[in-house]
């Protein structure tokens, strides 16, 4: 799931370039960028949307790495690269849990909203506009973590992007990618349950069409070196209570995890 929308002043700003940026998306989420943090605004499902992913992201990461669940911040001395990171919803947590956090975003407004969120939390979180193939070029990385939540959908070249991701992995370390499932299920739910019936994003916000396969984020990755994918692994909503979870449907909304040898 993802969330967007389309009104508010339109001019963009600036924002990062590249074969993996689709100018429209990334105007679409700058126009409301200072509603990131706001739980009852425009983001208010990706608020109840992110516990399930943060957890599966904490569960995968301790499992790869071996750390104990106990402590107060397992993961630290690792590095993770939130890629898309919007407002910044998923980099915080992340970095409350241990992580050296180096988070880019297309849009320069995203960026400047997620390092005013995380300078007044006391977080210290490396915020770049900036795109994966800018990082390859700059040489940036490898990080043992890269996240990849709800962006592929929106990207222009959605192979080229995710094999510039998966070469940000260093050896030993892992890629999550959560998208949305192009089936017709993802159609009546996320595409018109979500922006014509509930109206929980605006109308057009998706664009069906980029919805991808697990057996296309799979393709994508094939034959290159050391990399192992697993998965899908579904998530459902619950309309009664109005909560997210793991299941075994991926039929809408799914991840699917990378690991490098």
């Amino acid at each position: 799931m993802d969330v967007s929308h389309a009104s508010g002043p339109q001019d963009p700003g600036p924002h990062a370039s590249g074969p993996s940026v689709d100018p429209e998306e990334v105007a679409l989420f700058s126009r409301v960028a200072a509603q990131w943090w706001d739980p009852k605004g425009k983001f208010a499902p990706l608020h109840r949307f992110n516990p399930v992913r943060l957890a599966f992201i904490r569960d995968e990461a301790l499992a790869r790495f071996g750390r104990d669940g106990r402590a107060r911040a397992p993961f630290e001395g690792l590095s993770l690269l939130d890629i898309g990171c919007g407002g910044g919803l998923v980099s915080e947590p992340m970095r409350r849990l241990g992580f050296t956090v180096t988070s880019v975003d297309a849009s320069e407004r995203n960026i400047g909203v997620a390092r005013a969120h995380a300078a007044e939390t006391g977080l210290c979180i490396d915020y770049r506009c900036a795109t994966a193939e800018q990082l390859l070029a700059e040489g940036a990385g490898p990080f043992d973590v890269v996240l990849n939540m709800e962006v592929i959908e929106h990207v222009a070249d959605p192979r080229a992007y995710l094999l510039d991701c998966a070469r940000l992995v260093a050896p030993g370390g892992l890629m999550v990618v959560a998208t949305l499932n192009r089936t017709l299920k993802a159609l009546a739910l996320a595409k018109v349950g979500a922006e014509y019936v509930l109206g929980w994003l605006p109308r057009g916000a998706h664009d069906w069409r980029k919805f991808l396969k697990p057996d296309e984020i799979r393709g994508f990755l094939e034959g290159e070196p050391g990399l192992t994918v697993e998965g899908p692994f579904g998530v459902s909503y619950a309309p009664l209570s109005d909560s997210w979870s793991r299941s075994g449907d991926v039929d809408v909304n799914y991840m699917m995890v990378v690991t490098k040898a």
